[in-house]
C-alpha cells in the first residue's frame, strides 16, 4: 500500500456498516470478539435455537472481531443481530445476542465503547478506542409492538432493518414479489416511531414497494446497510438507478458490500466492487455511499477486515479526492446518525 493511501486511511474516520459477527461468534463458539478463546459457560438462546455453525460458513475464519478492526483501520462498525430464523422467538433470540455483544464490550475495559450518540464514535476516536453500534436486523425483534422498540433504543440499539428477504410485520421483503406490497400499518408506525425515538430504519432487503413506502413516511435519512448497484449486477438485493437517486434526496447512505452475488453473478472481484462505488458516485455523487461489509454473514468477496485500507488505495487510483474518499469511509455514516440519533 503506497504511503498516501496509507496517511489518508490513518487520518479518516472509517464506519463499516453492517455485519453479522455476534451471531457467527455464538454459534462458533471458538474465540471471543477480543480474540479469546471463548467462555461456553453462560449458555446462550442463539446456540440453543440455532446450533453449531456448519459447513462451509464454518470453515471461514472469522472476519472482523476487535483486533482485525484495528489492523483494518475501523474505527466503528454496526453489530447487526438477526432475528429472521429465530421463528417466534425473535425478541429473546435479539436480547441474548445484544447481551453476548454487552458482555464482549464489558470484558475489554475501556479499549471498546458501546456508542449511543455521533459524539460517542468522535469522542473514541479521538482517544484511540472503537465504538460498536447494537443493530438489530429484522423488525420482528420488536413483537409487533412499539414498547418493545422503545427499549430496544433504550439498551443502545441504534439502528434496524425492517425485514430480511421474507416479509416482516412492518414490510415484505425483497424475495416477497408476488404481494407487490409495501409497508404494512404498523410497518408505518415504527417508522414514525423510530424517527421520533432517534433510531436509524435501514431498508435492505425490503421490497421495491416498501422501499418507496419508507421514503414517504420517514422524515429523517435512511440506511440501506448492505447493498449494491443494479446497474452493474442485476440482483433482487440491489439498488437500481432509481432507488440511488430517491436516496441522495432523502439524504441517506447506502453501505456497499462484500457479497459477492451482488457485485457479480458471475466473477465477483474487489475491482468489480470498487466499479459499485464508482456507479452510484457518479449517478449522485459521493455524499449518499458508504461501506457495509456483511462480514460473517455472507461477506466473503474478501477475506477480512484487512482489506480496507485497499478501499482507500483503490478509490485514490480512481481519482477520487481525499475528501471524497472520507466521505465513503465514514463521514457519510455519522452524518446520518448525526441527523437521527438526536431524535
Amino acid at each position: 500500500m503506497n504511503q498516501v493511501a496509507s496517511k489518508l486511511h490513518k487520518e479518516s474516520l472509517v464506519i463499516d456498516g453492517h455485519n453479522d459477527t455476534i451471531v457467527s461468534h455464538i454459534r462458533r463458539g471458538t474465540t471471543s470478539l477480543s480474540g479469546k478463546p471463548y467462555d461456553e459457560t453462560t449458555k446462550s438462546t442463539v446456540s440453543y435455537l440455532r446450533g453449531r455453525l456448519a459447513s462451509p460458513a464454518a470453515d471461514i475464519d472469522i472476519q472482523i472481531n476487535f483486533p482485525k478492526m484495528r489492523s483494518g483501520g475501523i474505527d466503528a462498525a454496526l453489530f447487526a443481530v438477526d432475528v429472521t430464523l429465530a421463528r417466534n422467538n425473535h425478541l429473546i433470540y435479539a436480547l441474548d445476542a445484544l447481551g453476548a455483544l454487552d458482555v464482549e464490550i464489558e470484558s475489554v475495559g475501556d479499549d471498546v465503547v458501546l456508542a449511543l450518540t455521533a459524539d460517542d464514535i468522535r469522542q473514541a476516536r479521538s482517544v484511540g478506542k472503537l465504538a460498536v453500534i447494537m443493530a438489530v436486523e429484522n423488525s420482528d425483534a420488536t413483537e409487533g409492538s412499539l414498547n418493545v422498540l422503545r427499549m430496544l433504543h433504550r439498551i443502545g440499539v441504534r439502528s434496524m432493518g425492517l425485514t430480511h428477504n421474507t416479509s416482516s410485520r412492518a414490510a415484505d421483503g425483497n424475495a416477497e414479489t408476488r404481494s407487490r406490497g409495501g409497508l404494512t400499518t404498523f410497518g408505518v408506525e415504527l417508522v414514525r416511531e423510530m424517527n421520533r425515538i432517534g433510531m436509524v430504519v435501514d431498508v435492505a432487503h425490503i421490497s421495491e414497494a416498501g422501499y418507496r413506502d419508507v421514503l414517504e413516511v420517514t422524515s429523517h435519512p435512511i440506511l440501506v446497510s448492505h447493498t449494491t448497484c443494479t446497474a452493474i449486477c442485476d440482483h433482487p438485493r440491489n439498488l437500481t438507478d432509481e432507488q440511488i437517486r430517491a436516496l441522495a434526496e432523502n439524504g441517506g447512505v447506502m453501505g456497499m458490500t462484500f457479497v459477492p452475488h451482488f457485485v457479480d453473478e458471475t466473477v465477483p472481484t474487489f475491482e468489480k466492487f470498487i466499479d459499485h462505488i464508482d456507479h452510484a458516485v457518479q449517478l449522485v455523487g459521493p455524499r449518499y455511499v458508504g461501506i457495509g461489509s456483511d462480514f460473517d454473514g455472507g461477506g466473503t468477496l474478501v477475506k477480512d477486515a484487512d482489506v480496507f485500507p485497499s478501499i482507500t488505495e483503490s478509490l485514490l487510483d480512481r481519482g477520487y479526492e481525499p475528501d471524497d474518499v472520507q466521505l465513503i469511509l465514514g463521514e457519510n455514516f455519522l452524518r446520518v446518525f448525526d441527523q437521527v440519533w438526536s431524535g
